[in-house]
């Protein structure tokens, strides 16, 4: 629902029955918003105009996979790469977020209105995966190997801490931040206590620190 304004303008059936004065809204009322005119304190009802909505397409990626879904939006609102909000469909309840703005032609956008857009790009950030790659303990790189953590989107991977995941134990290096991602002023983090939140996190940089030998395979 669209938040009530305080004042609007709109014609006064008692001064200005042709023109519009700012007016005051005192409340609404059966689908009607009361108001008082500005000029001569006139007090009577308007129907407020509807909201223009747009229907847009949704691609969530999840995973390894991807599904199609729709949501209604203001057609003013602007959807701008980063954003985040709520999609219900049948296959999904969970927190999106838009990595791509697609409009005519197929062109891809930072942001676009909701009325300018064909199709939404979003990835789920409740659940994600994290890419981790793990550098033998000796600091050599050439049998490093990848693994990856499925944890909430808002699990902190901190710089200089040690996690365990089943046999798989290491001690994060370095995090890259996705280029989706808002409110980071680095696009790497390598100081140790640096956080950044899973569903931020591009890819994860370790050093092995399990107990049994290091093993390629």
């Amino acid at each position: 629902m669209s938040e009530i304004p305080d004042r609007l303008a709109t014609p006064c059936p008692a001064c200005s029955p042709d023109l519009e004065t700012v007016h005051e809204v005192l409340s609404p009322g059966g689908g009607a918003l009361t108001v008082r005119c500005g000029e001569c304190g006139h007090v009577h009802k308007v129907q407020p105009e509807p909201e223009r909505e747009e229907t847009l397409d949704v691609v969530v990626s999840q995973g390894g996979e991807s599904f199609t879904a729709n949501v209604t939006t203001p057609a003013e609102e602007t959807v701008a790469v980063g954003d985040e909000f709520l999609l219900e469909t049948e296959e999904l309840l969970a927190t999106v977020r838009v990595t791509s703005v697609e409009v005519d032609e197929q062109r891809r956008l930072e942001a676009a209105p909701a009325e300018e857009i064909e199709t939404v790009w979003t990835r789920e950030v409740d659940n994600v995966e994290v890419n981790v790659t793990v550098h033998p303990k000796d600091g050599s790189r050439d049998d490093s190997r990848s693994v990856t953590m499925y944890v909430p989107g808002d699990y902190e991977l901190e710089v200089g801490a040690v996690e365990e995941r089943g046999d798989e134990e290491f001690e994060i290096d370095a995090v890259v931040v996705r280029k989706d991602a808002t409110g980071y002023d680095r696009d790497r983090y390598e100081i140790e206590g640096d956080v950044v939140f899973a569903k931020d996190a591009k890819r994860v940089y370790s050093y092995d620190q399990s107990s049994s030998a290091w093993s390629a395979w």
